[in-house]
């Protein structure tokens, strides 16, 4: 669909995931080709104009003190509306302990727990839903987001993560002024989760599969509100241009070019807490594997956002078969949301996808990673022996949703122990599980995945021409 007359996309950006999907994807050259006029409505202190696209950066994005006790209000009541709907008590497994530590904190969670308890009901959670929309509209964010609209008069708001509270305001201004809105559910994981912030005119899903959770969970999002699509996450494995060749690589990263390599992929401190001693545990299985005259290595690529010690030691230790390449992210400030990927990082993991065999994690989004390049991926499912700590267990990761997507349980290999690692290693040549693999791919994000973007693009196209008429 291309446009005679420019259209003007405004990309709202909360966070460094936006960035990785919509800035540093196809996205901004589909919508150039389309001929629309896409500009970046950036709310962090990334400077997008580096890449050379136009932005309007965001300052001083301030929400009202009261929405973010509504937000985790509404979180609590959706789950446990979740589990009176399903019967299924895992919805408590997303829920964070409320804390008491200081009098503020303490002051805000009883003040939350009592709208819980007085508003656990669905139209309970319709007056919460709208307490956070009243509240935004009395800050100077709200205000602010009029004006910048009033004055770039885009004909569409492209938000692109529905779970950050800094989004709110701006979506509110922009409905108010009669501008259609658009959110990405930018995680497969994240709709069980109730991590549903934004309320938008239109939603885009991976699939299918997500758009079925998507009305199951939010009854009042209509069918024809919602646009399957897929996601940028993963277009650029299609790209073989990005990748270098081996003997680049190898050399650049200083990697044995004798050797085959294995990938660890970290996981963050509150999904895997004893990460390290899973590590530790595959480098004495890869030790073991070339005492009988293999010639593996493993390459760890530890989770972006973690900038812990807890590696160190493993790393240290075990120089002779681990290779430790960092993820290029830049953390620019202390909160999370600051922590924000290079496009470079893009195009680092596709390389180590390319020169490594099969990638080891815990219950991670890499086996679509992986499956894209045709390799297969191996899952921890082990408790370790001392754990740090004594509540967690990898059963309690599997038994989240989104894992009952998983078509066959031979989607993946199953590290059920540690004496486990050396045979899984060994056969993953042998038995081949990724039809399997493939298959879950394909029901979690609609393919072809190099199509994302232009989907994207053209969806956003369709729903400003609705919109005019």
């Amino acid at each position: 669909m291309e446009f005679m007359e420019k259209k003007k996309i405004f990309v709202l950006l909360p966070d460094g995931v936006g960035l990785r999907n919509f800035a540093y994807s196809n996205f901004y050259e589909f919508g150039v080709k389309q001929n629309f006029d896409v500009v970046f409505w950036n709310n962090t202190p990334f400077e997008v104009n580096d890449l050379g696209f136009p932005e309007v950066k965001i300052k001083n994005a301030k929400t009202h003190p009261l929405t973010d006790v509504y937000k985790n209000a509404r979180k609590h009541i959706e789950l446990n509306l979740n589990i009176k709907k399903t019967k299924d008590k895992v919805y408590d497994s997303y829920r964070f302990p409320f804390s008491y530590k200081n009098f503020k904190i303490a002051l805000k969670n009883i003040f939350t727990e009592a709208i819980i308890k007085t508003h656990n009901s669905e139209s309970g959670l319709e007056k919460v839903r709208n307490k956070i929309k009243q509240t935004e509209r009395k800050t100077a964010f709200y205000q602010q987001s009029l004006e910048t609209l009033k004055k770039e008069k885009p004909d569409v708001i492209f938000c692109t993560n529905q779970r950050h509270l800094s989004v709110v305001s701006p979506v509110l201004a922009a409905q108010d002024l009669g501008i259609p809105t658009v959110t990405f559910i930018f995680s497969w994981d994240n709709l069980p989760k109730a991590m549903m912030v934004v309320e938008t005119d239109y939603y885009f899903v991976w699939s299918d599969h997500m758009k079925k959770e998507l009305l199951f969970y939010y009854p009042y999002i209509k069918e024809n509100q919602i646009f399957v699509t897929g996601t940028p996450q993963f277009e650029a494995h299609a790209d073989e241009a990005k990748i270098m060749s081996k003997e680049s690589f190898f050399a650049k990263y200083k990697l044995d070019i004798k050797r085959k390599y294995i990938c660890y992929s970290g996981d963050d401190v509150t999904t895997s807490p004893d990460d390290s001693k899973y590590l530790e545990d595959t480098a004495k299985a890869i030790r073991e594997i070339n005492k009988e005259g293999q010639n593996l290595g493993l390459i760890f690529r530890r989770c972006p956002v973690d900038f812990s010690d807890r590696y160190d030691a493993i790393l240290s230790e075990y120089s002779d078969v681990i290779v430790a390449i960092a993820p290029l992210w830049k953390k620019i400030g202390e909160a999370w949301s600051t922590i924000i990927p290079t496009k470079e990082d893009g195009d680092l993991l596709l390389n180590i996808i390319a020169n490594t065999e099969m990638v080891i994690n815990l219950g991670s989004s890499m086996v679509f990673d992986y499956i894209a390049f045709n390799k297969p991926c191996a899952y921890i499912n082990y408790d370790v022996a001392n754990k740090e700590k004594e509540n967690w267990s990898v059963e309690k990761v599997y038994k989240y949703v989104h894992f009952q997507s998983m078509p066959a349980k031979k989607a993946v290999f199953w590290i059920d122990s540690k004496e486990m690692l050396q045979t899984i290693i060994r056969d993953m040549e042998v038995e081949d599980n990724r039809k399997y693999t493939k298959e879950w791919f394909e029901k979690i994000n609609l393919h072809p995945i190099n199509n994302a973007s232009s989907r994207i693009i053209a969806s956003l196209g369709k729903i400003i021409e609705s919109n005019r008429n």
